[in-house]
């Protein structure tokens, strides 16, 4: 019979993810259908997110050989049936204070930055880059984690060798490259673009770094369509872009200067953005988002 989760001592709540410990080795991390967007959690979530994130998470755990946080099949006993399709048993690790980010094209906070100065996270870059533009090699740029309703803060790779020291530092710089560069030769396959995506790291009790949390969702990565793709535009998304599109526009009537939290999502922008989601697992998967559903629950 499996537990109720009521039966777990629950740890914390992040934007979408509720933490629980199952013992002293081992987390429950139930991924939840809100979503996030300039920094609030939004009151309207979207029907299925949770476990088009952890479909997604599961797919690439799987393609990338690298060592992950996993510590049991989707369907373990140990997962309540509340929950299932949607949380993993997952190692308690040592988690690394930085977010991972890989960018292999100029947009959002790196265009930005590279218009103020020409470089990003202090990675200088060629001139007449723009909006969408390749870079020549993807680079890491990471920031620091923060808190629940701050921004995440770019920094140089200089920070994170004095917070971990140089041999740390580089081995995950490495493995960030490494591994957003085979999961963007498996999207590129599927007809997707990875843009950019961002990875959470832990230590395990002998010191081996291992890939953590979710890995390579629309929420933690830009997907674009490689077909009509072209650099000085911005790029259709299979992400909350969508979202954060009404919110910006009249429709949505929202002043976000005022310190007033967004307006509740219309139904119509709700059901584009779940079938973004799904789309995106389904085509770099290659699988069908309910036979999966079937697979686990």
């Amino acid at each position: 019979m499996r537990p109720e989760l009521s039966d777990y001592e629950h740890l914390s709540a992040g934007k979408v993810r509720e933490i629980y410990e199952v013992d002293e080795n081992t987390l429950l991390m139930v991924v939840s259908d809100r979503i996030s967007a300039f920094d609030y959690v939004l009151d309207t979530e979207i029907p299925d997110k949770g476990r088009v994130l952890t479909a997604m998470s599961d797919y690439f755990f799987d393609a990338i050989d690298f060592p992950n946080h996993l510590a049991g099949p989707l369907d373990d006993e140990r997962i309540p049936e509340s929950v299932l399709g949607r949380a993993m048993i997952c190692k308690k690790l040592d988690m690394i204070p930085f977010e991972c980010v890989a960018r292999g094209y100029l947009t959002g906070s790196g265009l930005k930055e590279y218009k103020d100065n020409g470089t990003v996270c202090g990675i200088e870059l060629p001139e007449g880059l723009t909006e969408a533009s390749r870079l020549p090699e993807p680079i890491f740029t990471p920031a620091t984690k923060a808190e629940l309703g701050d921004h995440d803060e770019n920094v140089s790779f200089d920070v994170v060798v004095k917070s971990l020291g140089k041999e740390r530092a580089e081995e995950i710089r490495q493995a960030t490259l490494d591994i957003y560069s085979k999961a963007a030769a498996i999207a590129e396959e599927r007809g997707v673009i990875l843009a950019d995506t961002k990875f959470e790291f832990g230590l395990d009790t002998d010191g081996t770094l291992v890939l953590a949390d979710e890995v390579l969702t629309p929420d933690s990565s830009r997907y674009w369509p490689a077909e009509g793709y072209a650099e000085g535009k911005v790029q259709p998304s299979f992400d909350k872009q969508y979202v954060r599109n009404w919110l910006n526009g009249p429709k949505s009537g929202w002043d976000k200067s005022d310190g007033t939290p967004p307006p509740a999502l219309p139904g119509s922008v709700v059901e584009a953005t779940r079938a973004r989601y799904i789309e995106a697992y389904e085509k770099i998967s290659g699988k069908r988002f309910a036979d999966w559903i079937g697979s686990c629950v």
